[in-house]
């Protein structure tokens, strides 16, 4: 499918920006290994969520939607159980996030699982979880270190495990793994934060000595059963801030939006680059901090991006990269190599994309090099079959003169179903009235 979009003249209104697929994921795996019944406020209709509980059902957990609520029966940490033992195979379709965490699961449990995904999914790498769980005991076995990934699981044995890698699924798996390993704290070692939902949903403790982080679990630690309500999600949020920072006229405002520190370090980078934006009514939901986001319209300046920063905004990268377009000077992100194993290559498929535009953007090893302000026209760009990528795309056609046409655009309802009617909604352009009459 493609779809097209023409400059925007001006960005107002208020949007309600779709849960966090990242909390989902994470609240509804713990509520499936929880005895008692669980309820999953403001669960995601997108993709990835629900091929989370397309795995769960898969594994005999009961899921029930109650005028808009998830009501998940908990099975209890042994109680996950193939639906048709014959048949021990898990879809996770495009998920990773399903696939690595679930990983850590099925380490736990005492019979043999096989995960797959689609093909986008099996071409993305799974020794990175593979590694720790074989530490701990369970059989992983991969194709070319990508899945299927075949798990014989049963009695693990707590492990020290030092992140090769900055990366919140594979902290989350290691941890997940951890509540079945007897004898001791499994713990997990970080030379930099990264996104923290499962320790705070867990309520594990985190200490930092040094330069270091670690975070552990023990066996024994207690899962009860409660009421997870999700927070609007800021990866989401991050497209349509930028939309309205770059627009000529812009007053939008985002109401009820996860702003976790390791999370929304994207927040302080663009206000840094002389974004307005105000941050409001700020408060707690299910542990989360959430707030109330306007944004207006600014000037923005190019900035240097590298280091300690980069694993707290690595699914926002593509849409700062349309943000340096339009920045005065130059904009350089660094160290963001993980983007080469995303749903696409999200480094050289954001540098096709905005060098057909016309931006001045050099691919590098492990990040871009952008130069701004740069003009840009509208052309057909290839979003890859990412979500992330399309969406992106989107945001530069709103700042393009003529029509952008996005291919592969429907790729965006893996995470953001309803964006294209959403970036409508808020978005004014005459040349799109004059193109319709």
């Amino acid at each position: 499918m493609t779809h097209e979009i023409y400059r925007a003249d001006a960005v107002f209104g208020t949007l309600e920006i779709p849960s966090d697929k990242s909390i989902a994921h994470r609240a509804a795996l713990l509520a499936a290994i929880t005895d008692g019944v669980s309820r999953l406020v403001h669960y995601p209709d997108s993709q990835d969520p629900q091929s989370t509980l397309s795995c769960l059902r898969a594994l005999g957990v009961e899921i029930v939607d109650e005028d808009g609520i998830l009501v998940v029966h908990g099975r209890g940490r042994y109680g996950l159980a193939h639906v048709d033992p014959s048949k021990p195979v898990i879809d996770c379709d495009n998920s990773g996030t399903t696939m690595r965490l679930l990983a850590g699961i099925l380490a736990g449990q005492a019979y043999t699982s096989t995960l797959v995904g689609d093909a986008s999914l099996s071409r993305r790498p799974m020794d990175r979880i593979a590694t720790p769980l074989r530490l701990m005991g369970a059989g992983v076995e991969l194709r070319d270190g990508a899945p299927p990934i075949d798990i014989t699981g049963g009695k693990l044995r707590p492990i020290e495990y030092p992140l090769p890698v900055r990366s919140a699924q594979v902290k989350s798996c290691v941890l997940l793994a951890g509540l079945f390993a007897d004898g001791g704290e499994t713990t997990v070692v970080e030379s930099a934060p990264t996104r923290d939902h499962t320790e705070r949903m867990l309520g594990v403790p985190v200490v930092d000595i040094g330069d270091k982080r670690y975070v552990s679990i023990r066996s024994d630690h207690s899962l009860v059963p409660q009421t997870y309500t999700i927070p609007r999600d800021f990866s989401s949020a991050a497209f349509f801030i930028v939309a309205a920072a770059l627009a000529p006229e812009a007053l939008l405002r985002l109401p009820g939006v996860g702003v976790n520190p390791s999370r929304a370090a994207l927040l302080d980078l663009l206000i840094a680059m002389g974004a307005n934006i105000t941050i409001s009514n700020s408060r707690l939901r299910s542990g989360e901090p959430i707030a109330d986001i306007d944004i207006r319209h600014s000037q923005l300046t190019g900035v240097a991006v590298g280091g300690e920063i980069v694993p707290n905004l690595i699914d926002e990268i593509p849409i700062l990269a349309v943000a340096a377009t339009q920045a005065i000077g130059t904009t350089i992100i660094r160290d963001a190599a993980e983007l080469r194993v995303k749903e696409s290559d999200r480094i050289a498929a954001m540098a096709e994309g905005l060098s057909r535009l016309g931006a001045d953007v050099a691919e590098l090893k492990d990040g871009l090099r952008i130069e701004g302000p740069t003009p840009l026209q509208g052309a057909e760009v290839d979003a890859k079959g990412d979500h992330r990528v399309a969406m992106a795309l989107g945001i530069a056609g709103l700042v393009a003169s003529g029509v952008t046409t996005v291919r592969g655009s429907e790729s965006a309802a893996v995470s953001y179903p309803g964006f294209w009617s959403d970036l409508e909604s808020v978005s004014f352009s005459q040349e799109a009235q004059s193109a319709k009459k």
